[in-house]
């Protein structure tokens, strides 16, 4: 069983920052976050791998980074330059399957934690 939880969301203004924090009791292959926003389903937005690679989604990269500090059992997604388009709850994922770039969470397979969220204002 892996307990996620999430925090650091908040309301920014566009072009603003934010640090996301996702605190886990234990790690699996893949590590990442998802969002959805009212009345669109959850999308991937980054992933990041016990052996160190990322993956972004297309809307995110070169303003989003992900990393992983193992000591503090944390996972962080640093939000940069952000949208009102990015304005959505954001899940951390844990799951020993890869898919498509991002971590596979489907049935008993992966976890969620139970979101944070991220509000942008233009």
């Amino acid at each position: 069983q892996v307990r996620l939880v999430e925090s650091g969301g908040g309301s920014v203004q566009a072009g603003g920052s934010l640090r996301l924090s996702c605190g886990y009791t234990s790690s699996r292959y893949c590590m990442g976050w998802f969002r959805q926003a009212p009345e669109k389903e959850r999308e991937g937005v980054a992933s990041i791998t016990s052996d160190g690679g990322t993956s972004y989604a297309d809307s995110v990269k070169d303003r989003f980074t992900i990393s992983k500090d193992s000591a503090k059992n944390t996972v962080y997604l640093q939000m940069n330059n952000l949208k009102p388009e990015d304005t959505a709850m954001y899940y951390c994922a844990a799951s020993p399957v890869l898919s498509s770039g991002f971590c596979k969470v489907v049935g008993g397979l992966g976890y969620w934690g139970q979101g944070t969220q991220v509000t942008v204002s233009s």
